[in-house]
């Protein structure tokens, strides 16, 4: 079997993040754990078809999106976003946003290159608690979900005051997509306890996977 080619390494709070390659195939390790791999991108692109719905329609949409991964993520929104759509990625590694502007790049058709993303270093959460009524929808791939795995930090996220600040952020009606690993119904139950009109999706991560990874489309209150 061929082996696998480490291409680059990050120091975060729980370890070093590795990026590696074998073949075609890339795959990001944290402590020995694969938190994301080239070939099982599906719930990924999922989140960002249903987070988005509907916005292809209208004029000056804005998206905020929380973890940048291999930017499949990324590529999906803006698949199914307008021209002139404004994409803001939060993503707190410098080393990832280097990896998805080299290694990674093709994977997901560069989608840093479009001229409709910009790219901030750092907490998602300052994003969205410094934002007020301002983005169309905000989706959160950070880490493994609720339950976070690679940086405890990123838990704040998925606690009320974190939901309840996401729903600011939002324009009313707006959409908050929310990506894990497993399911969580404490999880379910604070995003309805926020005002979120919620619906879970269970998807698989590649056609014909056993396994589902949990989808959390939640619709802010309007007026």
């Amino acid at each position: 079997m061929t082996p696998w080619l480490e291409l680059g390494r990050a120091k975060v709070p729980e370890g070093d993040l590795i990026l590696s390659q074998r073949g075609n195939e890339f795959a990001i390790r944290l402590r020995g754990a694969e938190l994301m791999n080239s070939r099982a991108h599906q719930s990924e692109d999922k989140l960002a078809f249903l987070g988005c719905a509907g916005l292809l329609e209208r004029s000056g949409v804005q998206v905020l999106i929380g973890g940048l991964g291999m930017g499949f993520t990324v590529r999906a929104a803006l698949n199914v976003l307008p021209a002139d759509a404004h994409v803001v990625v939060g993503e707190l590694i410098p080393e990832v946003v280097e990896w998805n502007r080299g290694p990674l790049a093709s994977l997901a058709k560069a989608p840093l290159e479009d001229p409709r993303v910009e790219v901030v270093l750092g907490d998602v959460g300052k994003l969205i608690r410094g934002a007020r009524r301002r983005y169309d929808a905000i989706l959160l791939d950070v880490d493994n979900g609720p339950d976070a795995f690679t940086a405890p930090a990123n838990a704040s996220l998925y606690g009320v005051p974190g939901l309840t600040a996401a729903r600011h952020a939002l324009i009313p009606g707006g959409m908050l997509g929310v990506w894990s690993v497993e399911d969580d119904r404490a999880f379910t139950g604070r995003m309805t306890g926020v005002g979120f009109a919620v619906k879970q999706h269970k998807i698989p991560p590649h056609p014909g996977s056993g396994a589902r990874h949990i989808l959390w489309i939640g619709k802010a209150p309007a007026l």
